[in-house]
C-alpha cells in the first residue's frame, strides 16, 4: 500500500464531454481556474488539456496553453504542472476507402505534438506510449515506435518529465524498452489507464498483472473511467500507486450528479486519508519524481 499518494487532477481533456456537463472547462481562463481549485482541494499535480474556447473542440494551440500556464504559475497555489503531448495523434480513416482520411484527422510527427512543451516547460508532460482503435467507429489514434523516440529524446533534451501512458498491455511493453534505451529519466513515472475503449479494461486482476511488469524503482499512478474513477483511487493506493481524477475520465460525483474537478479531488483525498494515508504536498511530489523545487 502506498502511504504518501500524488493527486493528478486532469482538468478538461478533450473528448466531446463540454454538451454533457457545464463544469467542464473550455476557455484557457476556466482551465486554470478549474486547476487552481483544484490544487487548492488537494491535488498535487493538474493535467492540462486545452480547447478551442469558441467550439470546445481539444487544440494544440501553443498561445492557449501559454495562457493557462502562465494563470496557474502566476496563482497563489502551488501545484505541479503536467501538459499533455498526445495531441495530434488522431487519424480518422473512410473504412470503405481507408487511403481517405475524414474530417477530424490531426496527425503530425512526434516532435510537432511539442511546441507547446518547448516554450512552457511544465514540469511533466505526457506520451502516450502507443496506438490504439480509440472507440467505436473508425478512429485511430497513431503513436508509432518511431514518433515515440523522437518525442521522448526531445523531451529528455528540454528537462521536462515524461509520463508515460499506458492503455494496453503492448504500450507498457513498449514503454519499458525506452526506459532501458535511456530515453526516459529515472525514476519513471507511469500512467495506467484502464477502461478506455479499446484499450486495457478496467478489471483489478488486470490492473495488478500490469503492476507487476512495471520496472524497479518506477512511479506509477492509475485511472479507470466514469463510474470506476473513485473504486480505482482505492484500487491504486492498495496496489502501491498515486490516482487521477478529474472531468477528462468522469463527469459525475455520484449517480445524476455533476461534479466539479475540485469535489473530485476532495472526494478523492477523502478514500485516500481514510485508508490510513496521506495526500502528498506539491514538494512531496517534486521528490518523489525527482523534479526540482519551485
Amino acid at each position: 500500500m502506498n502511504r504518501t499518494v500524488m493527486i493528478t487532477c486532469a482538468l478538461t481533456g478533450a473528448g466531446d464531454t463540454v454538451g454533457r456537463s457545464e463544469h467542464v472547462p473550455v476557455t484557457p481562463e476556466q482551465i486554470a481556474e478549474a486547476g487552481i481549485e483544484a490544487a487548492r482541494a488537494g491535488a498535487t499535480i493538474v493535467h492540462v488539456h486545452v480547447r478551442d474556447p469558441e467550439t470546445g473542440v481539444g487544440s494544440r494551440d501553443v498561445a492557449l496553453y501559454r495562457e493557462v500556464v502562465e494563470r496557474i504559475r502566476a496563482s497563489d497555489v502551488d501545484v505541479i504542472i503536467n501538459t499533455t503531448a498526445g495531441m495530434g495523434g488522431d487519424l480518422v480513416l473512410d473504412p470503405q476507402e481507408p487511403t481517405r482520411f475524414l474530417e477530424g484527422t490531426d496527425l503530425v510527427s512526434g516532435a510537432d505534438r511539442l511546441p507547446h512543451v518547448e516554450e512552457l516547460l511544465p514540469d511533466i508532460c505526457t506520451l502516450d506510449c502507443g496506438s490504439l482503435n480509440f472507440g467505436e467507429g473508425s478512429l485511430v489514434y497513431v503513436s508509432t515506435p518511431d514518433m515515440l523516440r523522437e518525442g521522448a529524446k526531445k523531451i529528455q533534451e528540454l528537462g521536462v518529465r515524461v509520463e508515460m501512458e499506458i492503455f494496453d498491455t503492448g504500450h507498457l511493453w513498449f514503454a519499458k524498452e525506452l526506459v532501458a534505451e535511456g530515453l526516459i529519466d529515472a525514476p519513471p513515472m507511469f500512467q495506467l489507464c484502464m477502461g478506455i475503449p479499446y484499450g486495457a479494461p478496467a478489471d483489478p486482476a488486470l490492473l495488478q498483472t500490469m503492476v507487476n511488469q512495471l520496472p524497479e524503482g518506477a512511479v506509477w499512478a492509475s485511472f479507470a473511467l466514469g463510474p470506476m474513477q473513485m473504486p480505482w483511487v482505492a484500487q491504486s493506493v492498495l496496489l502501491g500507486g498515486h490516482v487521477r481524477v478529474g472531468l477528462e475520465d468522469n463527469l459525475y460525483l455520484s449517480r445524476g450528479v455533476k461534479a466539479t474537478n475540485a469535489q473530485l479531488v476532495e472526494r478523492a483525498k477523502g478514500i485516500i486519508e481514510g485508508m490510513g494515508a496521506q495526500v502528498a504536498t506539491p514538494d512531496q511530489g517534486r521528490e518523489i519524481l525527482g523534479l526540482k523545487p519551485r
